[in-house]
């Protein structure tokens, strides 16, 4: 309430007050009829609503709606929302401006005094036209029309009053050109690589004679000697092969027994048959495990000795199946363990799926120079999915998806916007790839795009009911 109307109301409250004491006082007339025309003056409504009733509101201003005559729960009936009183995107900006009539005021809608007007066509979009200004069934001024303008706006196109724009949080962003890809982050475990791990083993029933002094988790140089063992079968080829020197047979058999040709080259060169055979490390490693032990029996291939070459090690990960489409063989991956990151290529997706967990297991190479990977670590492997090159790209609120459509609102500036078609493609950290339908450079609508998408379905929705005029056509 205004301090004019204010003072005015107090001031014939006390009015009325004092001539109600003063004719008391008197024996006058009754001060109470005064005093209740000076409070009904005082609290009578600045103005009313206008219009037909467009819905019913719950009584205590609560977000239930009608569209016929209802009561609540406790008998109270709902209240009748006029038109004038609804809020509608397509008013004309006046009604935002105070001080400026809104529609149904003033002298109609605002003309541009330099250009013809062809006709006046309907503010919510209908197929309805006029060759004067008028006033549709809620009072919204018809728009004009100029001669040598834009054609006709689509049926679907919304206007949107700055005032609107701000109070419902209507936001848009440029579409652009990025990468979209949705990391995959799954847990994973160090392993050895297969191709690195060797075994030291008899091929004929032998005796354990010395075990150098080389434990569990020693690392050991190719070559270097680990146990001499006395083998029967070994000590009898190896003296046909002194025998028969020249005999290929021999040398032949005592190679099939797995005898260095280190270790034959001495035979031969010495022509005399060792009591023990000595066997070293076929390659540089570590020390997985070592069972041979001075004075045992070993049967053949039983294992003496296992060597692993950790310079290169496999991070082996389980990829849920709703997200093995977008894993690809080649494709970048990041492994985390404990006190360091290491970056590697997805080399193998294993082709079977997992029946309990519905995971497949893909393996990632790893480069393990000083040796700080090591076997059953625990990791976390994150995947980029997805292409590297850039892309039409949108933010995911600027979708709007029912299911059987995708669709984005452009701002076509001046306050208009319009949906479009789109096809989406991948997605991924907030934005979706746009396939078809948008540019790079143009706006679309971020955020309360669906109160604007539920306007122009509506408006489409009625424009469908008739045709539109023909060029030209001034009315009806």
């Amino acid at each position: 309430m205004s301090r004019p109307v204010w003072l005015a109301g107090t001031v014939a409250a006390l009015a009325a007050g004092g001539a109600g004491y003063g004719a008391g006082r008197m024996g006058g007339p009754d001060p109470v009829p005064l005093f209740a025309r000076a409070w009904a003056g005082f609290a009578a409504e600045p103005s009313a609503a206008t219009g037909p009733v467009v819905y019913y509101q719950d009584p205590d201003g609560k977000p239930v709606y009608s569209l016929s005559p209802m009561m609540t729960e406790d008998g109270r009936l709902f209240r009748a929302v006029q038109a004038s009183e609804d809020l509608r995107f397509d008013r004309p900006a006046t009604e935002d401006v105070p001080g400026r009539a809104g529609p149904g005021e003033g002298d109609g809608p605002k003309k541009d005094p330099g250009r013809t007007v062809r006709y006046y066509r309907n503010p919510m979009g209908l197929p309805d036209t006029s060759p004067i200004p008028k006033k549709d069934s809620m009072g919204m001024d018809y728009i004009p029309v100029y001669a040598g303008g834009d054609p006709d706006p689509d049926p679907d196109t919304v206007t949107v009053s700055p005032g609107r724009i701000q109070r419902t949080g209507v936001r848009s962003a440029v579409v652009e050109r990025r990468v979209v890809s949705r990391p995959v982050r799954v847990p994973g475990t160090v392993a050895l690589d297969e191709r690195r791990v060797t075994v030291v083993a008899t091929r004929a029933d032998a005796y354990v004679d010395h075990v150098e002094d080389v434990t569990t988790g020693d690392r050991v140089r190719k070559g270097q000697n680990l146990v001499s063992v006395y083998a029967p079968e070994i000590n009898a080829a190896a003296a046909q092969l002194i025998a028969n020197p020249g005999f290929d047979g021999a040398r032949r058999r005592i190679r099939n027994l797995n005898v260095s040709e280190a270790v034959i080259a001495e035979m031969e060169r010495t022509r005399t048959v060792p009591r023990a055979i000595t066997w070293a490390s076929p390659r540089d490693g570590l020390v997985l495990e070592r069972r041979a032990v001075e004075g045992m029996k070993a049967a053949a291939g039983d294992t003496l000795f296992r060597i692993a070459d950790l310079s290169q090690v496999w991070v082996l990960a389980d990829v849920p199946e709703r997200d093995l489409a977008g894993i690809r063989v080649g494709q970048a991956a990041t492994v985390r363990v404990p006190g360091r990151t290491a970056t590697g290529q997805v080399g193998m997706i294993y082709p079977q799926v997992n029946r309990e967990t519905r995971a497949t297991r893909i393996r990632i190479a790893l480069p393990n120079p000083d040796g700080l990977l090591l076997p059953d670590m625990y990791a976390d492997v994150e995947i980029a999915t997805g292409s590297t090159e850039p892309v039409v790209a949108v933010p995911e609120g600027a979708v709007i998806e029912t299911g059987a459509r995708q669709a984005v609102l452009i701002e076509a500036g001046e306050g208009r916007f319009a949906p479009r078609a789109v096809e989406i493609g991948r997605r991924g950290e907030g934005y979706v790839e746009i396939r078809a339908g948008l540019r790079a450079g143009e706006r679309v609508v971020t955020a309360a795009n669906f109160l604007i998408d539920a306007e122009s379905n509506l408006k489409a929705a009625l424009a469908s009911l008739a045709a539109p005029p023909a060029d030209g056509e001034a009315g009806r």
